[in-house]
């Protein structure tokens, strides 16, 4: 589900909360080593989002931010920041080429360019994530 996170709205912070997870606890953070990706620069998008980032002439970075129960893509697009929910049972994650990797949901792609290694085991950690989550699911 793509959502417009600019604004501090009850309805869409419970939606979201519903969907991954509330956010990690201070100490768990530092426990996992951190829960967020940084900068990563956007290669190609599916067209709903595309039409967004479209609309300026920044450049076009988006951040991952890893829940307990799946991930947030966020991303801005003129002065509005935009956030893609992705449970774990929904995301497909892909290595195409050597530096990009594809996130999808359903309808909704984004494509990143990664040349850091932190990136690269960022990205690793949430294949770990999904595993465990899905493993801990099945199990229950």
């Amino acid at each position: 589900m793509l959502l417009n996170i600019s604004y501090n709205r009850p309805k869409i912070k419970e939606q979201i909360d519903k969907e991954v997870g509330s956010p990690f606890k201070w100490l768990e953070r530092i426990k996992l080593g951190g829960i967020g990706s940084g900068k990563l620069s956007i290669n190609s998008s599916s067209i709903h989002i595309h039409n967004l980032l479209i609309l300026d002439n920044n450049l076009n970075n988006c951040g991952i931010e890893i829940r307990p129960k799946g991930i947030i893509v966020s991303f801005r697009s003129l002065l509005e920041t935009y956030a893609l929910i992705i449970p774990y049972y929904k995301l497909k994650l892909y290595k195409g080429q050597s530096q990009v990797y594809s996130i999808y949901r359903d309808n909704y792609f984004i494509k990143v360019d990664v040349k850091e290694k932190r990136h690269h085991e960022f990205l690793k950690k949430i294949l770990k994530h999904q595993n465990d989550f899905l493993q801990q699911t099945r199990i229950n």
